[in-house]
């Protein structure tokens, strides 16, 4: 596994899996909310060289990222259950290889460690993964399973359904003791890419990856935005 890359790197690698951009109309889509943060109203808009791409993030003021030096890694929260097309077995396993890769990003950091407790200088790190898509209603979280999305992505194609799929990934980091918010991160992929790379469990999950990075990249990014 390579190094984590900084945030301006993983966005570019999310051009590579993009076919095709329709960034005028998803730029006039409000912020998907899912719920799954716990304030959705501090976030704000990142810069992307991807129009495909998405970014939102909240770092609070006043704290020195230095004095955290260990992190709790919640499981991955995967928007998934079981049906005739997703086995529980798919769904364990796209879980495993998401956790895994989140902890070789924070081990390739080097200067952070992974606990399993709380405590003085612990951060605890969670991520989920969910549905959207795009509608007349503008992004709808929710309104579908990503794995779900990948394995059928042939039904996106040509017309079948006019509705564009969408990968949504959130993370929030906070303080393991207080549970004081530290960061917030949110990532949209939508577009072609879905209809390109979908069609099996690993497709997923090798999509999943990048935008999961990015998504941590984004949430643990130490500037500052809100006081």
């Amino acid at each position: 596994m390579k190094k984590l890359h900084l945030l301006a790197a993983s966005v570019s690698t999310l051009v590579l899996l993009v076919a095709c951009s329709n960034a005028p109309k998803l730029a006039t889509e409000a912020m998907p909310r899912s719920g799954y943060l716990p304030d959705y109203s501090i976030l704000v808009p990142v810069t992307s060289s991807n129009p495909d791409a998405r970014i939102w993030r909240y770092r609070i003021s006043g704290v020195n990222p230095s004095d955290y030096t260990a992190v709790i890694l919640d499981p991955i929260y995967l928007n998934q259950s079981a049906t005739k097309d997703v086995s529980p077995e798919s769904i364990a396993k796209a879980k495993a290889a998401l956790q895994a890769s989140m902890v070789e990003a924070v081990n390739a950091r080097g200067t952070i460690k992974i606990v399993n407790k709380p405590g003085s200088g612990v951060a605890r790190v969670s991520v989920g993964i969910t549905g959207a898509e795009s509608s007349a209603d503008s992004l709808q979280p929710w309104n579908f399973t990503p794995i779900g999305l990948a394995m059928n992505a042939a039904a996106y194609a040509g017309g079948v359904n006019s509705k564009t799929p969408a990968l949504l990934v959130e993370s929030k980091i906070t303080d393991s003791q207080s549970n004081k918010l530290l960061g917030e991160g949110l990532v949209t992929v939508q577009g072609e890419s879905f209809r390109t790379s979908g069609g099996s469990v690993d497709s997923f999950i090798a999509m999943a990856k990048t935008v999961v990075k990015v998504a941590l990249e984004t949430s643990a990014n130490p500037s500052p935005t809100g006081k």
